[in-house]
């Protein structure tokens, strides 16, 4: 079976490298319009949609940054306007552990600039497009979550931790809010995902080597497997699965 998103509209978050941009040029690859969205990486994001209309997809690049409510209500309109029509399928990506701070050094800044990124953004993106899918009677919003959510992460990434575990619970409760429209919420859930800056500025390749050597099917996850459950989020394959987290983890954490 192929999916086919053709006609459908996605805007991922944090889409110029690494796990955003496989995500985006996963749905490109299927048909869908896609928004590929930066805050700093405006010649990434620029070459990335450029790739993904080479490949005979439809894509453009749009700033935002996403702690700010004026500034993601533009970008939505923008690609509104853009793309021809309300986003379809939302993919809430953008986040970050910003760095490895222990409670004891915690800061008002630290904590507000962890939490804004990681839960404000998938808050209120998600509210600026549910008019749109309410209005068609259908959508789907997925939610970038982390093992750390679960098991409180590393050290100095409490916070980080906390912020994905709230975007857990957020996402539950806007799954029922939401469902009566027709619209499916879910998260994803990685593991140790290779292959991105995340693990280049925040792990040791000491704790990369001590970590794979845990996971029971014998290897760092990659992008792609993410942007494979992406893939079946967002089609129409999923469209009795709301609420619930998918685990991307090689079996590191099991539920």
């Amino acid at each position: 079976m192929t999916i086919q998103l053709q006609g459908k509209i996605a805007l991922v978050t944090g889409s110029s490298s690494g796990i955003g941009r496989q995500i985006a040029e996963t749905l490109a690859a299927a048909g869908a319009s896609v928004a590929v969205h930066y805050r700093k990486g405006k010649e990434e994001a620029e070459a990335a949609a450029a790739e993904m209309i080479r490949a005979g997809g439809k894509a453009a690049a749009f700033y935002a940054d996403v702690t700010k409510i004026e500034e993601m209500a533009v970008m939505v309109e923008e690609i509104q306007t853009q793309l021809g029509g309300t986003i379809d399928i939302l993919v809430n990506n953008a986040g970050d552990l910003i760095q490895r701070v222990t409670n004891a050094e915690m800061t008002e800044e630290h904590y507000m600039r962890v939490m804004d990124v990681n839960l404000k953004s998938c808050v209120f993106l998600s509210k600026l497009v549910i008019p749109g899918m309410t209005a068609k009677g259908a959508g789907k919003i997925i939610n970038l979550t982390s093992v750390a959510a679960h098991d409180g992460g590393g050290p100095g990434a409490s916070i980080y931790a906390a912020s994905k575990a709230a975007v857990i619970t957020y996402s539950k409760g806007l799954a029922k809010e939401l469902a009566p429209q027709g619209i499916n919420v879910n998260c994803m859930s990685p593991g140790f995902i290779g292959h991105t800056s995340f693990h280049a500025t925040h792990t040791s390749d000491e704790g990369r080597k001590a970590t794979i050597a845990k996971i029971p099917l014998g290897r760092e996850g990659t992008p792609q497997d993410v942007a494979d459950t992406a893939l079946f989020l967002a089609s129409s394959l999923s469209d009795y699965l709301t609420g619930e987290t998918i685990e991307i983890n090689g079996g590191l954490f099991m539920r």
